[in-house]
Formats: structure tokens, sequence, C-alpha cells
């Protein structure tokens, strides 16, 4: 992970993975003439480079696509995590089906693009999910929704609902982590899985549905 100035805004390190080296040469040029938060400090071509480095780097972010040689980029997801990984995956590709989805979320992905997103919607999700959010598609967003809106609590698990509740009080992840004594990974997992149950793409709104529709004793 690249280091900042003393008293700048840390630097975002980010993982590119795709088998084209045309699309990481994009991205690595749209990254490095358009922003001094986020760096560059890796490429992969394929799923066994992309977990060697993953795991040497320690980037933030892992942008990852999901078709490529060797273990794809649900699998390689899979065994990052795994093997102890401690950052965000969010998976940049072109396949839109809902199962491709549900399964690269599934894997641990916290955020999910396609490859015709804006640049600048590209780089914002970089930053939401260094940010412990997580940023999807519109398109996909509207695709993983349920048809009406869910009841209150509805579909997450008692521990989505105690991270949901501590977030709503204003947590941090760190702190979320130390109060229910598990991994500062493992509180970004189920917060990408309590956005994406109820909705939402960020803490703030998150926070929001929680006191509205949540009992007052579990906001």
């Amino acid at each position: 992970m690249p280091l900042a100035a003393p008293g700048a805004a840390p630097v975002i390190g980010v993982l590119l993975v795709d088998d084209h080296p045309l699309v990481r040469a994009g991205l690595a040029g749209l990254i490095g003439s358009t922003t001094e938060d986020i760096s560059v400090v890796g490429e992969a071509g394929g799923g066994e480079e992309a977990i060697r480095l993953a795991s040497e780097l320690q980037p933030d972010v892992v942008l990852m696509d999901l078709s490529m040689p060797g273990p794809d980029g649900i699998e390689s997801t899979r065994r990052l995590f795994a093997g102890g990984y401690d950052g965000a995956v969010v998976v940049l590709t072109s396949f839109k089906e809902t199962d491709r989805v549900s399964e690269a979320l599934g894997a641990g992905a916290i955020g999910y693009l396609l490859k015709d997103s804006e640049p600048g919607d590209v780089l914002a999700a970089i930053r939401a999910a260094a940010a412990g959010h997580a940023p999807l598609d519109p398109r996909i967003a509207r695709a993983l929704l349920p048809d009406r809106a869910p009841a209150p609590g509805a579909g997450l698990s008692a521990r989505e609902l105690q991270v949901l509740r501590l977030v709503a009080r204003g947590l941090a992840n760190k702190q979320i982590a130390r109060r229910l004594e598990i991994s500062e990974r493992t509180v970004k997992v189920h917060l990408g899985n309590v956005f994406r149950r109820i909705g939402v793409t960020d803490r703030t709104s998150a926070a929001i549905w929680a006191r509205d529709h949540l009992p007052a004793e579990d906001a």
C-alpha cells in the first residue's frame, strides 16, 4: 500500500486484474493521470498471479475481472479472502447475469461494476470500496433488489443486524470489529451483505434505513 505525504490523505492502493493488457493500461492511465489519492500498486493478467500479488502487496482494493486464465475472478476472490487478504474486491466485468453477480458477491466481492461504466464511476467505486461501502452499478443494483420493499430486518442474519445497529450508532468498522470481537474484514463483508439486502450503497443510507425500519430498541 503506497504511503501518503505527511498530513495528506491516505493513498488508496489498487491491484488491477484483467487478462487484457489494453484494459489494464487504460485503467492505469486513468488512475495515474486523473487522481492523487489512488495509486496502482500492481497488475495481474490471470487468477494465480492476482492471488500471489494480492498476498504480497496487500492493496486496499482489487479491481477484478471475472473471465481470465487460471482461476476465474469468482474463484480468485474466494481464494484471496481464504488466504487472509483484508482489503476489498470490486468486480469490473462485462457480465450482467444475476447469477454471476450473486456468485461474485457471495465469494466476498464488495462491489460490482460493468466495463461500460463511466471513468468517474470507476474511480468513485474504488474510493467507496476503500471506505467500506458497497459500490454497485445501478443496473446491477436494480436487478438484485426484491420486487417489493423488504419487511423490517427481513433477510438479515442476527450478526448482520448487530452490525447494522452499530453503524446506525455511528461506530466505525474498527470499533464494530472490537465490539463484536470479529475482524475488520468480516465487518466489511457483513456490511456489503446488509447494503445489498436493504437496497442501499453507503453507511449513511444504511443508518437512515435502520432508524426508519428497525424497532427503536434495535436501531
